[in-house]
């Protein structure tokens, strides 16, 4: 790996990291648990579209596991680790289906990560009634997934501006 590399997967894992803190500070007027802006998934799309799929998912796996470790019990992970995981296979797929674009594929994401999360908490409770949480869920992950897409084709703008990404 070229040292240029190296320095942006350590820059992407620390801004993920602080977004990830960040956003635990924000408390969300919502009556729905689990609705979040998803800050961290922002460096994850800008990875994702900057670096490549591969590096986006070792970015996403490695934020999971230290905020989790830092911030969170074994159980918040867990949800985590799920939520995490199908928004990246998601966003995956349909970066390389090239069906939508970076806001479509970052919308996926969101709603992805959602659906995730409640597959986790249904058999975690083992009560199917939190199904009906996902509606929210879905309509909060198209409203994050929007905003975290229209941002990342910015920040992308930027740093392919400067030279930072090798195309």
């Amino acid at each position: 790996m070229k040292p240029k590399r190296i320095a942006l997967y350590g820059l992407f894992i620390a801004l993920a990291f602080i977004f990830s803190y960040i956003e635990s500070l924000i408390p969300i007027p919502f009556p729905v648990p689990g609705v979040k802006l998803g800050l961290a998934n922002l460096v994850v799309v800008v990875a994702m579209y900057g670096m490549g799929v591969k590096e986006a998912f070792v970015l996403s796996i490695v934020r999971i596991l230290l905020v989790g470790f830092t911030f969170r019990d074994p159980s918040t992970m867990i949800f985590s680790l799920a939520g995490g995981l199908l928004s990246w296979l998601m966003m995956a797929v349909f970066k390389k289906l090239k069906l939508f674009s970076m806001v479509g594929v970052s919308i996926i994401g969101g709603i992805s990560h959602n659906i995730g999360q409640i597959i986790v908490a249904i058999l975690y409770v083992n009560n199917t009634s939190i199904i009906y949480y996902l509606p929210f869920l879905m309509v909060s992950g198209l409203v994050s997934g929007t905003l975290i897409g229209l941002l990342a084709g910015l920040v992308l703008k930027r740093l392919q501006k400067f030279f930072l990404y090798e195309k």
